[in-house]
């Protein structure tokens, strides 16, 4: 199997109806970055990509101009990927570099994140970049209301961009990117257009890059706290399908064994419903902090750091769960790793 870096990034775009992704998708595939890069759609005929056709292979594959390749989803995701990627190995279609996948408006991204883990030939040829969640800046607390997908979408998120902000009222901007904070304090937000999209920060930005892993941190850190500070030092816990997110935090070094056994654990009985997790531990014995990034069954290899991003070398790990019990999560790994008393972060 190639080393983790080797393998080819996957960007999963997901949204829900009408929230702006195959704007977006246009928009990133219209940078010089992203020219040799694959995308994956479900049809065609559902984007506007007709003004970026140049030639089509087949009938599910276009070449575009921009240099990347378009080609539509006729059955299972894991199929589609594995004859890509086998059309890129013969050499029928340009060796792209980065996939890109668009999602339907009410797809549930897990399934596609445990594909991508769980698959014994694609994990051998890809691995999971982000996932860019867009959120409609004018309906989207409506549709958080209304649709489980869509809390499930931003939830799983390490990119939310919300859409529309030029026609949206300003008042329901604030509220809506409050409550998206609340329910997923670690992804970054972008107000778009209001804000410029750059692709790199976006898209190319990987939850392995150990070049970046360090302010990344720093960032996600900031916003929980500030969630945290939002709803006065309580676990944020809204009517978005029983999904809350809570940190847990520990002044005393943890046994890297124990808490590798006690997250393998975890995520074997209740990963559906941890539905993402990030922390930066002190780990006994290690110089410097360790990162660890999973989304429900799929964990990312553990990015070691050569210094703490500030003065607060304590561990915090941020979940953000759906319908699991927050003391039951702190009390088995208070168990595992020998420690009592961890107490909830705050700002």
């Amino acid at each position: 199997m190639a080393r983790y870096e080797g393998l080819i990034p996957v960007n999963l775009l997901t949204g829900s109806l009408g929230s702006g992704k195959t704007t977006l998708l246009q928009q990133l595939l219209n940078s010089p970055q992203f020219a040799k890069t694959a995308v994956l759609v479900n049809e065609f005929g559902e984007i506007g990509l007709d003004h970026l056709l140049l030639e089509r292979v087949d009938d599910d594959i276009v070449l575009l101009q921009t240099g990347c390749v378009c080609c539509t989803i006729r059955g299972e995701l894991s199929d589609a990927m594995r004859d890509l990627y086998e059309r890129r190995q013969r050499g029928h279609i340009p060796a792209f570099e980065r996939l890109a996948i668009e999602t339907t408006g009410l797809a549930d991204p897990a399934p596609i994140i445990f594909t991508l883990s769980a698959d014994p030939v694609l994990r051998h040829h890809f691995r999971l970049s982000n996932v860019i969640t867009t959120v409609d800046g004018v309906n989207g607390e409506l549709q958080l209301d209304a649709n489980t997908e869509t809390a499930k979408q931003v939830a799983v998120a390490d990119r939310i961009v919300v859409t529309k902000t030029d026609i949206a009222e300003q008042a329901n901007l604030v509220g809506l990117a409050a409550r998206l904070a609340d329910l997923n304090p670690a992804a970054a937000i972008v107000l778009a257009p209001s804000q410029r999209i750059e692709p790199n920060v976006l898209m190319a930005n990987d939850v392995y890059n150990p070049t970046s892993k360090s302010q990344e941190v720093q960032n996600w850190l900031v916003m929980e706290a500030e969630s945290r500070h939002r709803n006065g030092g309580h676990h944020s816990s809204r009517h978005d399908a029983e999904i809350s997110s809570f940190c847990v935090t520990y002044d005393a070094p943890l046994n890297w064994t124990a808490f590798g056994l006690w997250l393998s654990m975890l995520l074997n009985c209740h990963g559906e419903q941890v539905l993402r997790v990030k922390g930066i531990l002190d780990v006994d014995g290690m110089p410097g902090p360790v990162v660890i990034h999973g989304v429900q069954h799929l964990v990312h290899p553990p990015v070691h750091l050569d210094r703490w991003p500030s003065e607060d070398h304590r561990s915090r790990i941020v979940f953000i769960v759906r319908g699991l019990e927050h003391d039951l999560v702190e009390r088995s790994l208070a168990a595992f790793n020998g420690l009592v008393n961890p107490y909830q972060c705050a700002a």
